[in-house]
């Protein structure tokens, strides 16, 4: 089995994905059929993408928790020094910080143990 999508929504798709985009995800700007026009980036088989709220959602889902493994961890935290919940710690799963998205959700950012 494998992920293939993820969707986040947001009362503010541009600065949720320029955040995002600091952790080095390329996003396309389009629509498909009837969607509203939506950020959209790979990876590996899965694809994120960041639509608008939908009608009727007063805000977005706070309690969506995702983690990445990223390259160049040190420079990511510098990037996002105004969004961290915690230092980086060693755990039992890597070197990880946790930080909030613009929509407040939990962040979880691993140190890619290959680089």
């Amino acid at each position: 089995m494998d992920l293939k999508l993820i969707v986040l929504r947001t009362g503010d798709v541009t600065k949720l994905m320029e955040f995002y985009s600091m952790l080095g995800l390329k996003f396309e700007y389009h629509k498909h059929g009837d969607s509203p026009y939506h950020y959209s980036a790979k990876i590996d088989k899965t694809t994120l993408e960041i639509y608008p709220l939908a009608k009727g959602q007063p805000s977005a889902d706070k309690h969506l928790r995702l983690g990445f493994s990223v390259d160049h961890f040190e420079q990511i935290e510098k990037l996002l020094e105004g969004s961290i919940n915690s230092g980086a710690l060693q755990t039992e799963w890597g070197h990880m910080l946790i930080a909030r998205d613009p929509d407040g959700r939990k962040i979880e950012i691993y140190k890619d143990a290959e680089h």
